[in-house]
């Protein structure tokens, strides 16, 4: 089996990731043309998803909800406009005046008369004369008065049928009829809510109703007639802490309603002058809508605010006034972008770079998915069809139909791959050989690799005495359970010796924490060896023994052997002797795992207790070894490795001191007084020789 040597110290080793155009046109060819023709239709499926999600069901209520977040974050914060003032009645003005059907006539014919010698621009009466009242004649007089040009609210049935009915309308369009006169004329109050019953857009204008409120207070351009993108709401600017200001100042109708003479007419006069006077009800469960803004909670009150019917014109009225209408995005604009977020999904599942930089193509797609509708709400863009929900499904779609396309053919390259490098390799590495097979290659090159080596005591025993699918069974467990650690901590599996397991690290790709990592791993396979004793204890199989670890660090020759039918990936070299022979010197010292002083080094572990000095079977080089001994303290250790130096150093003294007190402490620890046994019955400098 072959792969490419990876050293993770020097990056410009890594092999190079495939292009993106290699890893499309190998998707085409390999792809075949029914899953092509699923994966196309798939795409196109998306596409449609990212154009037209605003008229999908649940998916139309998610861009609705983007939508209003977009208004309410992206809205104008604004001071009180002083052009536009409305004047309203509430329940208290209803209870005075003891009537509810809209309201006292006289009352209002009183407050026209005054606010028409105020001098306003124009006024607007949002209030439907439906139904006959007593005093119908002093309205209808002043009305006819007027100088002021003022326009009277006009609903039908065919346009508005939740709102007034057939009887209504004839005795309406008959009092207007009466009313209108060169300054007094009707006026469309016509609004449309979503399926939600939101109002976020001007509504249309049929042609047999008149002039839409605001279109009819104030000369509006040509081009803009008809306009039925989205309404401009504004947000009040903050006064002071916990205060605001309302964008249009709110008086009631009260105020105007009572006799004036002309001096307290010309104070009052000062409210009025030169503005737009609207006049509606500001009534609890009446006349109330939902807009973009209802959505969130008001700051000041922390409920859900409604609005009145006649603040929505007042709005309405403002943005026609700023000449303020935003455009919407062109159907081709739309289309291209549906076109371009499906593809970047699509093409972001064939990313073969480093995680962290797919991770930031992701996030940034991801960012624009949420900052692009914004940054155009609030340049001027008309994003009511905007689907930005569309976007993010298109795009998840599109990542889904090519990396579902791309898995198809990556499993006929894992299962290739499989075959040549088993189940040896660390995920990162097995990945990164999966990505491009053509890295496979024969070759060899010398490598300083951390070795181990495993062995299962008593399994030879065990073997006789049970079936061989008992013992297949038994030994495939165990081997998965050690295989996993040699993984999960980033070595390499090299080959299984019955129930032994050769592994190492530093190749194929070699990092920073290799010692560290094969410590530990060394440390853990003694401890899932002893794990699977226990599991096996109540079984009705013989008893086995421990699992003893050598682990050792030095060069090695490291790659693909054999020939183009038949290769292996191992390492050759002393460092693997060492390695085993330090495994196979646990059961003379009692000990459980053994670590070369040189492996310890790179280590980086605080509990390991050096044994002593020891000559291995069939090495004549010596070798200083180590044991992990998490269980005794650090001032144990402290002791232990004193008496160590002390021999190695010659001090007699100091040793016998030691000695003595450590044999009195680990009387019953054979792996420390077999250390003080082979250290009486050697001299300085000396190791002792296994036979």
């Amino acid at each position: 089996m072959a792969t490419t040597t990876i050293d993770a110290a020097a990056p410009d080793a890594l092999p190079k990731t495939i292009s993106l155009r290699k890893r499309i046109r190998r998707l085409v060819m390999q792809l075949g043309p029914s899953r092509m023709a699923a994966t196309i239709l798939f795409l196109i499926v998306a596409t449609l998803f990212a154009r037209f999600s605003w008229d999908m069901p649940l998916v139309g209520d998610a861009e609705r909800a983007l939508y209003d977040a977009r208004a309410m974050v992206m809205a104008p914060h604004v001071a009180q406009d002083q052009r536009i003032v409305m004047v309203t009645y509430d329940d208290e003005t209803l209870f005075n005046t003891g009537i509810r059907s809209p309201l006292d006539r006289t009352y209002l014919a009183n407050a026209l008369a005054n606010l028409d010698q105020m001098g306003p621009k124009a006024i607007g009466i949002d209030i439907v004369f439906d139904s006959p009242r007593p005093d119908d004649p002093l309205l209808k007089a002043q009305l006819r008065a007027m100088k002021t040009p003022t326009w009277l609210a006009y609903a039908e049935q065919a346009s508005n049928p939740n709102t007034i009915f057939y009887e209504q309308q004839k005795y309406l369009e008959a009092y207007l009829a009466e009313v209108t006169t060169a300054r007094t004329k009707p006026t469309s109050v016509l609004f449309r809510t979503d399926s939600d019953g939101v109002i976020r857009n001007w509504p249309d204008r049929p042609k047999n109703l008149p002039p839409l409120m605001a279109n009819a207070l104030a000369p509006v351009d040509p081009a803009h007639a008809n306009y039925q993108g989205n309404i401009r709401f504004l947000v009040p600017a903050r006064v002071t802490k916990g205060a605001e200001e309302p964008v249009f100042s709110k008086i009631p109708i009260d105020t105007f309603a009572a006799p004036m003479d002309a001096e307290t007419r010309a104070a009052f006069s000062e409210m009025i002058r030169g503005r737009y006077v609207l006049i509606g009800g500001n009534i609890i469960d009446n006349d109330q809508f939902n807009t973009p803004l209802s959505r969130f909670t008001d700051p000041i009150t922390g409920q859900h605010e409604t609005m009145i019917g006649l603040e929505v014109h007042a709005h309405m009225l403002a943005q026609q006034l700023d000449k303020d209408w935003p455009r919407p995005l062109p159907g081709p604009s739309l289309w291209a972008l549906a076109v371009l977020v499906v593809l970047a999904g699509g093409l972001t599942s064939l990313i073969d770079l480093r995680a962290r930089w797919v991770a930031l193509a992701f996030l940034g797609q991801m960012a624009f998915f949420v900052a692009f509708p914004f940054w155009l709400q609030g340049h001027g863009v008309d994003t009511t069809t905007l689907p930005a929900f569309g976007w993010a499904m298109g795009w998840l779609l599109g990542y889904a139909a090519v990396g579902t396309a791309a898995r198809t053919i990556g499993s006929r390259q894992r299962a290739f791959a499989q075959s040549a490098l088993g189940k040896y390799l660390p995920a990162d590495v097995a990945a990164q050989i999966m990505r491009d097979p053509d890295q496979l290659s024969l070759h060899g090159e010398r490598r300083n690799i951390y070795c181990v080596f495993t062995d299962l005591e008593g399994f030879t025993k065990l073997s006789h005495a049970v079936t061989p699918e008992t013992v297949a069974r038994l030994l495939n467990e165990y081997l998965d359970r050690l295989s996993d650690v040699v993984l999960d901590h980033g070595g390499t599996i090299d080959k299984f010796v019955g129930d032994a397991i050769v592994a190492f690290w530093g190749a194929p790709i070699s990092r920073p924490d290799d010692g560290p990592q094969a410590a530990k791993a060394a440390i853990a396979m003694h401890a899932v060896g002893e794990q699977f004793r226990k599991d096996l204890a109540g079984e009705d199989v013989p008893p086995i023994g421990m699992t003893r670890v050598g682990l050792h660090v030095g060069d090695a020759i490291v790659g693909n052997f054999g020939g183009e039918d038949r290769i292996q990936y191992t390492a050759l070299g002393d460092s693997m002797n060492t390695a085993s022979r330090l495994e196979s010197a646990n059961k003379s010292l009692k000990t459980r795992v053994l670590i070369s002083s040189e492996a310890a080094a790179g280590a980086g572990r605080d509990d390991l207790v050096p044994m002593g000095r020891v000559t291995l079977r069939g090495r004549a080089q010596p070798v200083d070894v180590l044991t992990p001994r998490p269980d005794l303290s650090e001032e144990q250790r402290a002791r232990i490795a004193a008496l160590v130096e002390a021999h190695a150093a010659g001090n007699k003294k100091a040793y016998v001191t030691c000695a003595t007190a450590l044999a009195g402490e680990f009387g019953q620890d054979p792996a420390i007084m077999f250390l003080i046994e082979r250290l009486n019955e050697t001299q300085k400098g000396e190791s002792y020789v296994l036979s």
